[in-house]
């Protein structure tokens, strides 16, 4: 095997990893710096922020004709940011629950999931699919982001300074710069993939939901690390919970719009399912007092390893 393409591999990792931190970094102080409500900007600018890897890869993969890692990619990110990044998060820190999480979110999610799984279920996930899953992300962001100007005046304007301009001009530089290496870094990932994965006869699917997937899962994992150790729980549920609906609704609607998705329906029989499965256990596992536990956030990380085992 070529070592350079392992570097390859690691180098993408390195610049999606940095492009998703800087326009994240960037996109979020510019938002605030405009007068949007610091909530607003969590669930849409952050959580769309660290699907953007996700998004990047799909794309590219697509565009080479390597529809397994694009589909294997969100159905790996989306299993990832439960039973990895939640899970090892909970054992940073026990993690605290809004009911509401319970009560909307996490439904929302779970449908969303259902509704995937039913339309790629013919083999295909195309122009109208794509159209449909989209239709749905804006619906829910018009709910949610309903008053995304309100707030106080003066408080507006006090953010909005003297110094307002030079900072707004170095964050929208942030953005431009964060969204060149992650289109860099995924091309290199999906390329140096692809060949690693034939040398040792992996598939392409197997690629995309264990190493392409944790690759691209890692703007996530880091927030949700800063935010348990700052005991910050309601941010890193919603910014998991946010993460997985863009990489559906999002992610690939955008990619189906762009170009039809060929699906290998033997996802139908164990990946889909376990993906809804770390779905369902979330209810139990918050319900308890509307807290994530150590023990079930030790749970959640041993069924994702043992998923991961199972795919080699």
């Amino acid at each position: 095997m070529n070592p350079f393409d392992i570097v390859f591999f690691l180098v993408g990792l390195l610049g999606l990893y940095l492009g998703a931190e800087w326009m994240v970094g960037g996109a979020s102080r510019l938002a605030v710096n405009v007068g949007i409500r610091p909530i607003v900007v969590g669930l849409t600018v952050v959580a769309f922020g660290t699907s953007s890897p996700e998004l990047a890869v799909s794309l590219i993969a697509v565009f080479e004709g390597s529809d397994g890692i694009a589909i294997g990619n969100i159905i790996g990110s989306n299993i990832a940011n439960i039973g990895l990044i939640l899970g090892v998060s909970a054992l940073v820190k026990p993690l605290r629950v809004d009911s509401d999480v319970l009560r909307r979110e996490l439904p929302i999610m779970f449908l969303v999931s259902i509704l995937f799984i039913a339309l790629l279920y013919d083999g295909t996930i195309g122009l109208w699919d794509g159209c449909i899953l989209f239709a749905g992300l804006l619906s829910y962001l018009g709910y949610q982001l309903k008053d995304v100007f309100k707030g106080d005046a003066q408080e507006k304007n006090a953010r909005l300074g003297e110094d307002s301009a030079p900072r707004n001009g170095w964050n929208v530089m942030l953005i431009f710069v964060g969204l060149g290496l992650l289109v860099v870094g995924a091309k290199l990932m999906i390329d140096s993939g692809v060949v690693i994965a034939r040398q040792f006869g992996i598939s392409e699917i197997v690629i995309g939901i264990a190493l392409v997937a944790i690759g691209t899962s890692l703007p996530e994992l880091a927030t949700s690390l800063v935010s348990a150790l700052r005991d910050e729980s309601d941010i890193l549920v919603g910014n998991i919970i946010g993460s997985n609906l863009f990489n559906i609704m999002c992610v690939v609607g955008l990619v189906a719009i762009v170009s039809p998705l060929s699906v290998d329906r033997e996802l139908l029989y164990f990946e889909l399912p376990i993906m809804l499965v770390f779905s369902l256990v979330l209810f139990p596992f918050m319900r308890t007092g509307f807290v994530l536990s150590r023990l079930e956030g030790g749970l959640l990380l041993l069924g994702y390893g043992l998923f991961i085992y199972s795919l080699f």
